[in-house]
């Protein structure tokens, strides 16, 4: 025991495998990836002869034979199966990990969850000038229908459609949903008033107050709707577009093809069910990168009130 004690701490053991070369770690995951030292060789810029020589030494440390060589290339032993996978994890941990670090700064992995109208109507279009002015974010998107828990899906952010009120989280206004009829021109030259829409096929979300209120809003009595059902707006759409319904929608997330003359406007009547919110932990503190987009979803969407308000009817 006193041999082994410096300054009053015992000396760790001498352990072989924890000084193992980088290198030669790499070199028999590639191999093992592509059960080639050739092709490892040039996925590694390196001879065949250098990548055979560093797993020869791996397989001297560990006292073991990782591949077999065979006439045509290799074949991992039990051994090497055993080993493979759990390096090429650490190896793609440590990737994704530097990947993060650039240009001197560290990029930010930003996780926001987004309603599929939203996303499709207002975001997707912005995307290229939020990468531009915030290079060293890295936003990942990902689509839901209304539903998402933040906390259980590690989320940072989640755009939603309601009122604002949830329990928990942060939440600030983003993008006003006004709603009107919106439906294939070919329909819609079919409808001269508003009480026409009573004999069309009225498509209607899982939100059952939102053709009644419109209709009120018309000045119109409580229709009786019997159209089919849907969870997605984007869905909605599509069946409008095809002539095979007439869909209740925000009008400021179908401009594009409103503009395109896919889907038309057939009345001026609106009505506001419900907003576009983007909403956060409110146990969560927020760390730069989430600031910077809180930032700027508000900015673009206090720059698109004007510009957004719909198409004129026809």
């Amino acid at each position: 025991m006193q041999e082994n004690l410096m300054a009053g701490r015992v000396r760790p053991a001498h352990n072989p495998v924890m000084n193992i070369p980088l290198n030669a770690l790499r070199a028999f995951e590639a191999s093992a990836r592509h059960l080639s030292f050739t092709l490892a060789a040039r996925e590694l810029n390196v001879t065949q002869a250098a990548v055979s020589q560093q797993v020869k030494n791996l397989e001297a440390r560990l006292n073991m034979t990782l591949f077999r060589r065979l006439p045509r290339g290799l074949a991992l032993t039990e051994e090497g199966q055993a080993l493979q996978p759990a390096l090429a994890d650490a190896f793609g941990r440590l990737a994704s990990v530097l990947q993060q670090f650039e240009g001197g700064r560290v990029r930010e992995v930003l996780n926001l969850a987004v309603v599929g109208t939203f996303a499709v109507g207002w975001l997707m279009p912005r995307l290229a000038a939020f990468r531009q002015a915030h290079p060293f974010i890295d936003l990942r998107v990902f689509t839901h229908n209304n539903r998402v828990d933040l906390s259980a899906e590690g989320l940072d952010f989640a755009i939603r459609f309601g009122d604002g009120a949830w329990r928990g989280l942060g939440a600030e206004m983003l993008v006003e949903a006004r709603m009107a009829p919106l439906c294939a021109p070919r329909v819609a030259a079919a409808l001269r008033r508003p009480a026409d829409l009573l004999d069309g096929e009225l498509l209607r979300s899982y939100r059952a107050d939102e053709w009644p209120r419109w209709f009120a809003a018309a000045g119109l009595p409580d229709p009786l709707v019997r159209g089919p059902v849907f969870d997605s707006s984007l869905a909605m759409a599509e069946v409008a577009i095809q002539g095979l319904g007439i869909a209740l929608l925000p009008v400021a997330m179908f401009q594009r093809p409103l503009r395109e003359g896919l889907l038309a406007q057939p009345f001026e009547h609106t009505v506001t069910t419900g907003q576009y919110w983007l909403t956060w932990l409110k146990s969560r503190s927020h760390t730069p990168a989430m600031r910077d987009l809180h930032d700027w979803l508000v900015s673009e969407a206090h720059r698109s009130d004007d510009k957004d308000e719909g198409l004129p009817t026809r």
